[in-house]
């Protein structure tokens, strides 16, 4: 039999509750039709080609379906079956619904925007161990959104600053300090070293609050070493660790979560790089999509921004925390992190968009306090507290020095 382009697109199709189904925005080149750039996304992100081959047997099995077009969204839908996809490789899923239809000139930007995850691909995944019972099994925040901080500056600080840092912060109220993005071990502040001077100070400030305190470490590194890391972590007694997820890799991450589930540890999901995949609105893959990547793979809590409100670029933070929060097939949910310019005066918007399920994380937004560190976290953490329980922002200031202080020198306004 002949497998032509013809072959991949069927708009009277209706997917099986098995199939993966994928939606994309797409701008067809100039010379291709809705349905001719549809059938190709279909064909090359399953197995067609651009030649029509000659085949025996049940190949169009396992061709993927483009089953609807939206010219007025400027949509495609297409529909995978589930023989397609290896259990529980996300590398792999991803390179075909991800792969070469990214770069094909047929269409002139292509976005994947949304996924439908069907529970026999679902289920092949382990998905968080914590979520965000975080809050309660390893911190006390039932009511109120969790709090962290990064030290700043994020890089450069010896590790003696750091974690004296560390404890500031932990004693000015905050649940979490938190590795950057990029500290993991260089000369001036070296993994283990960091990892046991930041616990030996998490421990003073449990000892002097009576609250539970905990490190987002950063264990981001090449495969092996990354494993190290986390058993390290473990060794010391840290209840987290963090990866850089986008830049250090899906696969990596897998094996992350598999080595955590032996410790028990929680995994907080940084998403540097995420911005060269999703920041150009036709082009890509949305932010969305990686946060259910990276729900699948497990981790606990994950970054999804600010809904404008800090110093970068504006997404939908409120539908893709509502999508970690939702039930999937018996998946724990993920913790949703707002981070990025946050500041105490900006607290009570964030809150009142984005809901208390969720933790907050203030780098210069505590350490640019006039006072300082522990007045910077005190003054955060009074105005999480406050938002939590619908307290306006200036009568929680009344009784703490440091919010009121926080107020006047930033106001309400967003930094870049």
């Amino acid at each position: 039999m002949g497998i032509s382009y013809e072959d991949f697109i069927d708009l009277s199709y209706e997917p099986a509750e098995t199939e993966l189904i994928c939606s994309f925005a797409v701008e067809p080149a100039s010379d291709m039709s809705w349905e001719a750039a549809a059938s190709r996304i279909a064909s090359e992100s399953s197995n067609g080609t651009w030649a029509e081959l000659q085949v025996e047997g049940s190949v169009a099995d396992l061709s993927a379906t483009a089953c609807g077009i939206d010219e007025d969204a400027g949509e495609v839908t297409v529909a995978y079956p589930d023989a397609l996809f290896e259990d529980g490789s996300m590398p792999q899923v991803l390179s075909c619904i991800a792969g070469n239809i990214l770069g094909m000139k047929a269409v002139d930007r292509i976005r994947l925007l949304d996924c439908e995850w069907p529970p026999t691909l679902t289920q092949t995944f382990p998905g968080p161990q914590f979520g965000t019972s975080v809050k309660t099994d390893l911190l006390d925040a039932p009511d109120r959104p969790i709090t962290a901080t990064v030290p700043k500056p994020k890089v450069g600080l010896s590790t003696e600053q750091h974690a004296q840092i560390g404890y500031e912060a932990w004693t000015g109220g905050l649940d979490l300090l938190k590795d950057d993005e990029n500290l993991t071990d260089q000369d001036f502040n070296p993994f283990e070293d960091r990892l046991t001077e930041s616990l030996a100070q998490r421990d003073r400030a449990e000892d002097e609050t009576g609250d539970p305190k905990s490190y987002l470490l950063n264990v981001t590194a090449p495969g092996r070493e990354m494993l190290e890391r986390v058993d390290m972590a473990a060794e010391h007694g840290c209840e987290f660790v963090m990866v850089d997820v986008v830049t250090a890799g899906w696969a990596s991450l897998q094996q992350v979560r598999e080595r955590c589930e032996r410790h028990g540890l929680a995994i907080h999901a940084h998403r540097a790089m995420h911005a060269a995949f999703d920041r150009i609105p036709t082009h890509g893959i949305s932010m969305r999509v990686l946060a259910q990547v990276a729900r699948l793979c497990g981790v606990d809590h994950i970054h999804t921004g600010t809904a404008g409100l800090g110093k970068l670029a504006n997404e939908d933070t409120p539908g893709i925390n509502e999508w970690l929060h939702a039930d999937l097939h018996g998946l724990r949910d993920v913790l949703p992190m707002a981070s990025g310019g946050l500041h105490p005066g900006l607290i009570p918007t964030l809150v009142d968009t984005l809901g208390t399920n969720i933790g907050v994380q203030a780098g210069g937004g505590v350490h640019g306090h006039p006072d300082g560190t522990r007045a910077g976290a005190t003054a955060f953490r009074r105005a999480v507290e406050a938002a939590a329980a619908g307290d306006p922002l200036d009568d929680a200031a009344t009784d703490c020095p440091e919010l009121a202080t926080a107020i006047d020198f930033w106001g309400t306004e967003t930094p870049r």
